[in-house]
């Protein structure tokens, strides 16, 4: 399956940037939520091996995920128990053990049927949607960790997977937030890193979406805010959509404001 070829190769990408780290670099602070470095990769390798449980079926997976909804109904935070479950495991460790795994999952996914099931938190995905899920997640979270480094990412058309998942969670978008998506999603014309154009939709001059296809991954998956990227965005359906683009589960989140994630410099 290429999207866990991917997902591997999201993962070396990120490994890379953190090879070098040591204790103290991994406590720096990201853009994102005040989380850590450490805070970053702990979340990464414990859904990580998530999606390594959920190859095992319904039951071991639902053992797995017991904790995590215990805890939060207690009001706990999501980093609270990452840290407690792989008890305060951080720095060159945390990384090591990260990279393991990684490894493990690709190697299943790869020896799955891509439209094969597997259970998750909400709705059970195909083994390929889980796999892009997690490709994603790198690549977003990853984006954090570039960002307080102030090193550029050098991207890689791979970053199809998560464009294809924006464009399917564009109904997400709104039914997450209680409300009736536009009847047309807006038509997209995307700039691949390599060069190519992607395009999604139906044509429409009144309502569509152009530019980098990494900003329109940077936007659905709310690493940036829409007006700090180059996108051109035409029509009232597609400045709602880049308003609140959402293409990851779980309640609705809005996006960072306006300058408040960038590259340090």
């Amino acid at each position: 399956m290429q999207q866990a070829t991917d997902f591997r190769e999201e993962s070396l990408t990120l490994l890379a940037l953190i090879a070098d780290l040591d204790d103290v670099g991994f406590e720096q602070v990201t853009q994102f939520k005040s989380w850590t470095i450490n805070d970053v990769i702990r979340h990464l390798h414990f859904w990580n091996k998530a999606v390594l449980v959920a190859t095992g079926g319904e039951t071991a997976f639902a053992e797995f995920f017991a904790g995590v909804g215990e805890h939060m109904s207690r009001g706990g935070t999501l980093p609270e128990f990452e840290r407690d479950y792989l008890q305060g495991l951080s720095g060159p460790a945390l990384r090591d053990a990260w990279a393991a795994l990684v490894d493990d999952a690709a190697s299943a996914y790869s020896a799955l049927d891509p439209s094969s099931r597997v259970p998750w938190a909400g709705p059970s995905m195909s083994a390929r949607s889980a796999i892009s899920a997690r490709q994603m997640e790198t690549w977003a979270h990853g984006q954090e960790v570039f960002d307080v480094l102030g090193i550029e990412r050098q991207e890689n058309d791979r970053i199809r997977n998560i464009v294809v998942l924006g464009v399917n969670t564009f109904g997400w978008t709104f039914a997450v937030r209680g409300e009736t998506p536009p009847e047309l999603m807006p038509y997209l014309e995307l700039l691949s890193p390599s060069g190519d154009i992607w395009t999604y939709g139906e044509s429409q001059a009144d309502n569509c979406i152009q530019g980098a296809a990494v900003d329109f991954a940077r936007v659905v998956t709310q690493t940036r805010n829409v007006a700090d990227t180059e996108l051109n965005v035409v029509g009232d359906g597609a400045a709602s959509w880049m308003s609140k683009a959402q293409c990851f589960a779980g309640g609705a989140n809005p996006p960072p404001e306006q300058g408040s994630r960038f590259k340090a410099v």
